[in-house]
């Protein structure tokens, strides 16, 4: 699954963008304040999530996630600078703490940061498809694009860690009027 995202962000990388650059669009504008808004504020979470487990798997993807998070903010950030865009203030950096020294009715369990985290992962990506619809030009649609795969990638990680420590909430199955199982 992973060639395929890597093909279509390849294929965009190398297609010819020779239209005028025209201002962004108040759509395009809006879809970058809002992605990056959610980045500066998905990081100080995950942040509080490092602060909070003690497990070594979840502190991997929590820590891939948040470097994930970082990465696309800087790029949305340069991006939005140069198209003049204003950036939203983020929340403050959460500093290191003991998760040990934080009392258990005031800190999240694995099962809730992995949920926590694959709610931001969804968002993320259905944030990135909407406003890749709304893009006129073409350099944006690849950071999009872009932008999108890599949360993609992320989330099918998370996902089977999830299932492998049976935290994925799964709804009920559906069995349609006069089906017999």
């Amino acid at each position: 699954m992973a060639n395929i995202f890597e093909a279509i962000v390849d294929y965009m990388k190398q297609t010819k963008d020779d239209e005028p650059k025209t201002p962004l669009h108040i759509g395009e504008a809006m879809g970058c304040w809002l992605y990056y808004t959610a980045l500066a504020e998905e990081i100080p979470a995950l942040e509080i999530c490092l602060n909070t487990t003690t497990d070594d798997e979840l502190s991997l993807i929590v820590k891939e996630g948040k470097d994930l998070g970082e990465s696309q903010m800087k790029r949305l950030e340069k991006f939005m600078l140069e198209e003049g865009v204003p950036l939203s203030r983020g929340d403050a950096h959460k500093p290191e703490s003991d998760p040990n020294a934080i009392p258990l009715g005031a800190k999240s369990s694995d099962n809730e940061i992995a949920n926590l985290l694959g709610v931001k992962v969804a968002t993320n990506v259905v944030m990135c498809a909407t406003n890749m619809t709304q893009c006129i030009r073409v350099d944006l649609e690849k950071i999009w694009i872009e932008l999108q795969s890599e949360k993609m990638l992320y989330g099918s990680k998370l996902k089977m860690l999830m299932r492998k420590r049976g935290w994925v909430k799964v709804p009920p199955y559906y069995t349609p009027p006069g089906r017999e199982d």
